[in-house]
C-alpha cells in the first residue's frame, strides 16, 4: 500500500502496482466547476476508452464505471482514486528522486504548481483561471514523475497536452521536456472544440504558466498589476499626487486576478475587488492577499466612503458580483478613478464569469443542466456591466480592459463597447496604454526565479543580488528605461516584507534583457561558490516574446501583424536550441482558446559553466526576438531599445523598417 512507502518510492513507481481504494472528496477543497455535457453517448464511451489506456486489463471493470461517474458528473475524468498520498508541494530539490538534476528541478516545479496553497482547483489537477491545468488527469500526473525520477541527461520528456508520450533519445544541450498544450488544427480551436477534445482526454488547456509548470501564485500577476495600477495611476493624477485615498474597483480573486489587493496595497491606493465565489475572496484573505471581507452592499458603500475621506490604503473583498458594485458606485456617486475586470472572460461559458442577480451555486447548476440560458444570462450581464462602466467614464473614470476577454465578450454580447469607427473598442488594452510603450517594447518583462532549495535564506540572497545588479545597471541606463529600473529595485528591496511567497520560494521582477542575463549570472556565479543553492529562472509568458495575443500582448502592434503567431512559435524553438532546460508551447492562454498562441521557458542554473553559456545565449534570444518583432511594427520605444542592443551585441544584426511619411500614404487614391 502507497501509505506504507516513501515518498520517492511514490514517485517512482508510477502508476501504482496495486488499485488504489477509491478517495472521498476534501469537504475543504475548492471543487471545479462542473464542465458542459457536451458529448454523444458515444462519445463518452470513447473517453471511457481512452482513458482506461493507462491501467491493466483486470482493473478495467471496475475503473470504466467510475470514470463514466466522474463524466457525467463532472464532465471530465479526473481519475480523483490515483491522486497520491504524499501531500502536494514543492519540495527541496534534493528530495526528488531523480538521475538528473535537471529532471528533479522540473519535479520541483510540477508540484508547486499542484501545491493547494497555490492551486485554485487542486484536486481536478487546475492551477489557475478556472481552467489551466497542469495535467488532464493523475495517471498523467504519476507516468510524468516516474519518466522525470529516471531520465537521464541525454533524454527528453514529450507532453503533449498533459499526457507524457515518453522518454526519448536527445543530447545534453537538448530541452528535458517539451510541451505543448491545446495545439488543434485551427478549424477546431473554438470554445465548444475545447470542451469536446478535453472531455475526450485528447487535448488541455494549459493557460499560460499551469501548463508550463512556471506558476508561483498569485506573486507573479502581483507584481506585473502593481506595475500597472501604478502607471495607471500616473496617467490620471497630477504629478505629485498620491495614490492614498483614489479607487481602483475591478472584480475576480482566483488564481491570478487573486494578486489585485495586494497589488493596489503596494501601488498605495483603495482597492475594491468583488468576487462570487466565497471559498475564494474568505482563501485571499486568510493568505493576507487582502485586508477586508464584506458581503453587504450598504457597508461596502460606508467603509469605501471611509476610507476615502481619510486618504486610506486599504483593499476590500466583496462577496458579490461587481456589477452590482458598479451600478451602487454610480447610485452613491462614488468616483472611481481606476477601473477593470480581471474575471476569467475567457472561459465565460464555463465558471468564468458569472451572471448577476442569480446565486453562485445556482449558477453553477445552471452551467451544467442549462448552458444556453446560463449563456443568455452571461450574455445579459456583459451588458448591463458595460452601461455601468460607461456611466463611470463619463464622469472621468479611467477603465482599461485587463487582457482578460472582457471588451471582446462584452462587444459579442452587444455591449456598448465600440469605439465609433465600429472596428475599435472604446477603452484601451492595458497593453496598449502601459505595458507595450512602456516595458514590453523596451525588452522590459516579468523575469522569475525559484530557489530549488526551499530556503527562504536563499530567496533573501537572491534579492539582494538582484537589487545590486539592477542598481548597478540603472547608473548607466538612458534616461528612457529609468522609470522601469527604478519601479523594479523598489519592488525587489520592498518584496520581503509585502510577503508574496505562497508555495515555493521564488521571486519576480521586470528586468530587460541586460538586466536578465546579468541577474542570471550573478545567481550561478553564487551557487558555484556554494552560497545558495541551484535556481529555476522562467517568466511568465505576458512578455516581449513568448505572446501573440492580438487583444492583450501585442494588442500594441498596428502593422496588421498582430493576428499572427510566428513571434511565440519562434520563441520556443529558438529558446529550445540556445539552452532551455523546458519549452513549453500553448493555445488558449490568458484570453482564450483560440485567441492566442505563447510560449515559454525554465532554465536550471547550477552553477557550471555550460549554464553560464546557456544563461546568455537564450536570454538575448528570449527578449530581443519580440523586440525585433515590435521594431519592425514600427514601434518607436521598440525601434530605440534594438538598436540599443545592436550596439552592444555585434553578432546581432536585425531588419529596421523605414518609416513613411504619412502624407505619402495619405495621397494614394484607392
Amino acid at each position: 500500500m502507497e501509505t506504507n512507502m516513501t515518498f520517492a518510492e511514490q514517485i517512482k513507481q508510477g502508476i501504482p502496482t496495486e488499485l488504489p481504494v477509491p478517495k472521498p472528496y476534501p469537504a475543504d477543497a475548492n471543487r471545479a466547476p462542473k464542465r458542459k455535457d457536451i458529448l454523444t453517448a458515444a462519445e463518452k464511451q470513447l473517453a471511457v476508452r481512452n482513458a482506461l489506456r493507462y491501467f491493466p486489463a483486470e482493473w478495467h471493470q471496475e475503473l470504466a464505471a467510475e470514470f463514466a461517474k466522474e463524466l457525467n458528473d463532472f464532465g471530465r475524468i479526473y481519475m480523483y482514486r490515483f491522486k497520491p498520498e504524499y501531500a502536494m508541494k514543492a519540495r527541496a530539490i534534493s528530495d526528488y528522486p531523480a538521475k538528473c538534476e535537471q529532471a528533479a528541478a522540473i519535479m520541483l516545479m510540477v508540484d508547486n504548481n499542484l501545491d493547494p496553497a497555490v492551486a485554485q482547483h487542486p484536486e481536478e489537477l487546475i492551477t489557475y483561471g478556472g481552467n489551466g491545468a497542469v495535467f488532464q488527469n493523475w495517471a498523467q500526473y504519476r507516468l510524468t514523475m516516474k519518466y522525470l525520477s529516471e531520465m537521464e541527461a541525454d533524454q527528453t520528456l514529450h507532453l503533449y497536452s498533459g499526457h507524457p508520450m515518453g522518454l526519448f533519445p536527445s543530447s545534453v544541450d537538448a530541452p528535458r521536456v517539451v510541451v505543448t498544450n491545446g495545439m488543434m488544427i485551427p478549424n477546431y480551436s473554438k470554445p465548444d472544440d475545447w470542451e469536446r477534445f478535453n472531455a475526450l482526454g485528447v487535448t488541455q488547456y494549459g493557460q499560460m504558466t499551469a501548463g508550463s509548470f512556471m506558476y508561483i501564485g498569485p506573486q507573479g500577476i502581483v507584481h506585473g498589476t502593481t506595475i500597472t495600477v501604478m502607471n495607471g495611476f500616473r496617467k490620471v493624477l497630477e504629478k505629485g499626487d498620491s495614490p492614498k485615498g483614489k479607487i481602483f474597483l475591478t472584480a475576480g480573486l482566483g488564481g491570478m486576478s487573486g494578486a489585485q489587493p495586494k497589488a493596489g496595497n503596494i501601488a498605495g491606493c483603495i482597492t475594491v475587488c468583488a468576487e462570487v465565489n466565497p471559498k475564494a475572496a474568505t482563501k485571499r484573505h486568510a493568505q493576507g492577499w487582502v485586508d477586508e471581507l464584506i458581503d453587504n452592499m450598504d457597508a461596502l458603500v460606508a467603509r469605501v466612503k471611509q476610507a476615502q475621506a481619510n486618504d486610506e490604503v486599504v483593499s476590500i473583498a466583496f462577496i458579490g458580483n461587481v456589477v452590482n458594485v458598479w451600478e451602487a458606485f454610480d447610485e452613491h456617486d462614488i468616483f472611481v478613478h481606476l477601473g477593470s475586470d480581471q474575471t476569467s472572460l475567457h472561459n465565460p461559458w464555463s465558471g468564468g464569469y458569472y451572471p448577476v442577480d442569480i446565486s453562485y451555486d445556482e449558477s453553477n447548476r445552471l452551467i451544467r443542466e442549462e448552458p444556453e440560458l446560463f449563456k443568455t444570462k452571461v450574455q445579459a450581464t456583459l451588458k448591463r456591466h458595460a452601461d455601468a462602466i460607461n456611466r463611470h467614464t463619463a464622469k472621468g473614470t479611467y477603465f482599461f480592459d485587463y487582457g482578460n476577454a472582457f471588451l471582446l465578450e462584452a462587444s459579442r454580447a452587444g455591449g456598448d463597447v465600440m469605439a465609433d469607427n465600429g472596428i475599435d473598442f472604446r477603452y484601451p488594452s492595458y497593453v496598449q496604454d502601459i505595458l507595450g510603450p512602456m516595458c514590453f517594447d523596451y525588452g522590459f518583462g516579468p523575469f522569475r526565479w525559484v530557489c530549488t532549495s526551499g530556503n527562504s535564506a536563499d530567496l533573501d540572497k537572491t534579492d539582494a543580488i538582484a537589487a545590486e545588479v539592477l542598481e548597478r545597471i540603472m547608473a548607466h541606463s538612458p534616461e528612457e528605461i529609468q522609470q522601469q529600473m527604478q519601479d523594479n529595485i523598489t519592488w525587489i528591496k520592498d518584496a520581503k516584507e509585502n510577503r508574496l511567497v505562497v508555495g515555493s520560494q521564488a521571486r519576480i521582477l521586470y528586468a530587460d534583457a541586460e538586466g536578465r542575463m546579468e541577474i542570471a549570472k550573478a545567481f550561478n556565479d553564487a551557487i558555484n561558490r556554494g552560497e545558495i543553492g541551484p535556481v529555476v529562472l522562467g517568466r511568465d509568458h505576458h512578455d516581449v516574446s513568448g505572446t501573440d495575443s492580438p487583444f492583450r500582448e501585442t494588442s500594441n502592434i498596428y502593422d496588421g501583424s498582430r493576428f499572427t503567431a510566428d513571434m511565440a512559435i519562434h520563441n520556443v524553438i529558438g529558446d529550445s536550441f540556445r539552452g532551455a532546460t523546458w519549452v513549453s508551447i500553448h493555445n488558449g492562454g490568458g484570453v482564450g482558446w483560440g485567441e492566442v498562441i505563447n510560449g515559454g521557458f525554465g532554465m536550471l542554473l547550477d552553477g557550471s559553466e555550460a549554464a553560464e553559456r546557456r544563461l546568455k545565449s537564450m536570454l538575448l534570444f528570449d527578449v530581443n526576438n519580440g523586440i525585433a518583432r515590435r521594431s519592425w511594427a514600427r514601434n518607436e520605444e521598440a525601434n530605440f531599445a534594438i538598436k540599443r542592443e545592436m550596439a552592444r551585441t555585434p553578432k546581432l544584426k536585425v531588419t529596421l523598417a523605414s518609416c513613411v511619411d504619412d502624407n505619402i500614404i495619405n495621397a494614394l487614391k484607392f
